[in-house]
């Protein structure tokens, strides 16, 4: 399945490296004008240069997914770079690792809550664009018990009814809105390539309950959100695909 994205204007919020990263290169290599924001300027930097070297219109800009004014100014900014949206890639995360106020306030402010401003800040731009589409990123932790991070599972759980909800919402207007909830993704620097060097029993844990063997990549999850945004989905708005190897089948 080929995927031409030629003339197309994405938005990847939260993108500096691992999921976030993949999917906005595999749209830049796909043709697409691209436009990613994080918090951490040498990783933003990095990936930025990454993606120009597709040859095709590119944004970047320093941004705290917490601080709604700067979703606010980022997504303004990079519609008038990219000259438009067509696609809103909703990947940000606090990945609340804790059950306390601190870990509960990061979850409703960037899981959810950046998801919510990133989109109502993108609507106008997506709703004069090409066959418009919303993705959001959540995880199969929200699709079953979210130990041991309650608070990172329910934010997402949220993300998902979020989505379902803003879907019947937008449909009239022609944008479409889907999540994907990923398994348990490994990429250097991330959770899951600490765990495994670290050698941690839940890292040996979880890749054997995945039915093939292996942790997935973040590539995988970038395929699934080119699916999404082409016109091969286009009947598909309201769902959350779990894009997991299987390792959900084991979880409950």
């Amino acid at each position: 399945m080929a995927f031409d994205f030629g003339g197309k204007r994405v938005v990847v919020a939260g993108a500096s490296r691992g999921i976030g990263r993949a999917i906005a290169l595999s749209f830049a290599r796909a043709g697409a004008g691209v436009s990613i924001c994080a918090r951490g300027a040498e990783d933003l930097a990095r990936a930025h240069s990454e993606i120009a070297a597709n040859g095709h219109p590119t944004h970047s800009s320093v941004c705290d997914l917490a601080d709604r004014d700067a979703i606010f100014h980022y997504v303004e900014e990079a519609a008038s770079a990219l000259g438009g949206i067509d696609v809103l890639v909703n990947n940000a995360s606090a990945f609340g690792a804790k059950d306390d106020e601190e870990g509960w306030a990061g979850g409703v402010s960037v899981d959810l809550m950046a998801t919510v401003r990133a989109g109502h800040a993108a609507r106008a731009f997506l709703e004069r664009g090409d066959h418009p589409c919303i993705i959001n990123i959540s995880s199969v932790a929200s699709l079953r018990c979210g130990a041991p991070r309650p608070a990172y599972a329910a934010m997402k759980a949220a993300v998902n009814n979020y989505t379902v909800s803003l879907a019947g919402v937008l449909a009239p207007r022609g944008i479409r809105v889907n999540a994907i909830a990923p398994g348990s993704v490994e990429f250097p620097g991330g959770r899951w390539e600490r765990a495994r060097l670290n050698g941690s029993p839940l890292y040996q844990a979880i890749r054997a309950s995945i039915p093939f063997g292996r942790m997935g990549e973040p590539e995988e999850i970038a395929d699934a959100a080119l699916f999404l945004a082409s016109p091969y989905a286009r009947w598909i708005t309201g769902q959350v695909i779990a894009v997991d190897g299987g390792e959900n089948l084991q979880g409950l």
